[in-house]
């Protein structure tokens, strides 16, 4: 089933950032945004996301979907633990022991066993990431909305947060929507990659990938040519 989203509109400070805009998202897939900066990526998550509304258009499929965020910043609960930020959002209907047991299961696809009862203040950036990560698919949501998470870190962790978030993911197919202004970061977890002109935005290429998300080299062939679609299309607004 898609997800739909018919002839939106919303304005900003008398700025048109969506005018009829239309985009479909196929479930039970990782769907990544790529677009200038400025040109709506986060709203189209918080319209999703219901934090606000557009001015115009309607959602189709949202209505009865739970959703959970994984962020820039990790925002996670100072004052709980790994291990307690993690069962936070787990639901109420699990027993305690069932509760600790899916804790304990996503803490170690992070690889952060040792560290469960350690607070946010004792981890490195890096590892409260992974931990937001974690806690993103313990909440029990249909979708997951990423607001370009990996923005910021090094070449390195952010390909090993792309390993673990792929871990997860694989064993817990849910529907994301990942914003990002990095073609490899699409290239590496997209399973269908959508490029977004500047405002008032509209669709400039919709790219698909089938091999599994996170183990790709983009250096093959076929991922260089499709790096080059993306970087062209983006290059229009540079």
């Amino acid at each position: 089933m898609d997800l739909q989203i018919k002839n939106i509109s919303k304005n900003y400070n008398g700025n048109s950032l969506y005018r009829d805009f239309n985009i479909k998202f196929s479930e039970g897939i990782i769907t990544c945004i790529l677009g200038p900066s400025g040109c709506g990526k986060t709203t189209l998550l918080n319209i999703i996301g219901k934090v606000i509304c557009p001015d115009s258009g309607s959602l189709t499929g949202f209505d009865e979907k739970l959703i959970s965020y994984i962020f820039q910043e990790p925002r996670l609960l100072p004052w709980k633990t790994v291990k307690g930020n993690i069962e936070f959002v787990l639901s109420r209907n699990l027993s305690a022991g069932e509760r600790k047991a899916q804790a304990e299961r996503l803490i170690r696809l992070v690889e952060l066993e040792g560290f469960a009862n350690y607070y946010p203040s004792q981890l490195s950036g890096g590892m409260r990431q992974r931990v937001s990560i974690a806690r993103a698919f313990a909440c029990p949501s249909d979708i997951i909305l990423m607001d370009e998470p990996l923005s910021g870190l090094d070449i390195a962790l952010k390909q090993n947060m792309i390993r673990w978030f792929s871990q997860i993911w694989k064993s817990d197919r849910r529907t994301v929507i990942f914003v990002t202004h990095d073609v490899d970061e699409a290239l590496f977890l997209g399973n269908e990659i959508v490029v977004l002109s500047q405002a008032p935005a509209r669709i400039v290429a919709h790219e698909n990938i089938n091999e599994p998300a996170g183990n790709r080299d983009i250096e093959e062939p076929h991922l260089k040519k499709l790096k080059q679609i993306l970087l062209n299309a983006l290059g229009q607004f540079d």
